[in-house]
């Protein structure tokens, strides 16, 4: 397998045009479906089912003090579950990104985003453990908290700052230590991978093509790289029985993003 470092090397050299290319021969529209927003299991729950209020980020305002939700099956590629949802959404969010949804919206870290649930073990009070990188926050039902639906199509409360993971949805490239979307490929067209979704094959222009390229290119960079940085910046972190310690490229943090270094 090649070195994170190579792949570094080869993603940077990644063709926009090429990837623009294999797009435009794959297709794609997005329908509006929310099906890459929401769990992979949902049932209908609403704020009765969910215990979700006024304060449901879907309205608009956010949740606060939200509690670790249970462990998910290992080896699941949705994640963390909750009652409602045993697979909830999850998707990568950089820890940069956080802070910009944070500046977005003036949520708390742990409104917009949750460790990662892979690695982590089911303790008596929850999950527990050592995890890297965090994942898009979900609500009481694990779809994404800033998921809603207006006129029975799905939308981004936050479009304008969405992550590049959301950005990019469904292509990934095929670069080892790049993450793959929820779903299996069903597609490849050159670098591109396409993964599970109803808006393939549609009719897309080639400068809406380019500019899922420039995105893709730049978000198989920005995986790589923090890759890389937690890797480098990886120490076992000094944390107690029942806690949670979330390695990125910045270092060890608790759930809440504030640092655990020196502790």
């Amino acid at each position: 397998m090649e070195s994170l470092e190579a792949e570094l090397d080869r993603a940077r050299d990644l063709d926009v045009a090429d990837l623009a290319d294999s797009i435009e021969e794959i297709g794609f529209e997005c329908t509006r479906c929310g099906a890459c927003c929401k769990a992979a299991e949902n049932a209908d729950c609403g704020s009765e089912a969910t215990g979700a209020d006024d304060g449901d980020a879907r309205g608009g305002e956010g949740k606060r003090g939200r509690e670790p939700e249970p462990e998910a099956e290992p080896g699941t590629e949705t994640g963390i579950g909750t009652e409602a949802g045993p697979k909830a959404h999850t998707a990568t969010v950089f820890p940069d990104e956080v802070r910009q949804l944070q500046d977005a919206t003036e949520y708390d870290w742990r409104d917009v985003a949750r460790p990662m649930p892979y690695g982590l073990n089911a303790g008596p009070d929850g999950p527990e453990g050592e995890t890297f990188e965090w994942a898009l926050a979900t609500d009481g039902c694990g779809d994404c908290t800033f998921y809603a639906e207006e006129n029975g199509q799905g939308a981004c409360t936050v479009h304008g700052d969405r992550p590049l993971i959301c950005r990019t949805y469904p292509f990934s490239v095929t670069l080892a230590g790049t993450s793959q979307p929820m779903g299996g490929a069903v597609e490849q067209a050159g670098e591109v991978r396409a993964h599970e979704c109803e808006g393939l094959g549609r009719e897309i222009s080639w400068a809406d093509a380019e500019e899922l390229a420039r995105a893709l290119k730049e978000r198989a960079i920005r995986e790589l790289e923090e890759a890389i940085g937690v890797r480098e910046n990886y120490e076992p972190a000094n944390f107690q029985s029942g806690e949670i310690a979330v390695h990125d490229s910045e270092g060890a943090k608790r759930p809440d993003g504030t640092s655990l270094e020196g502790e």
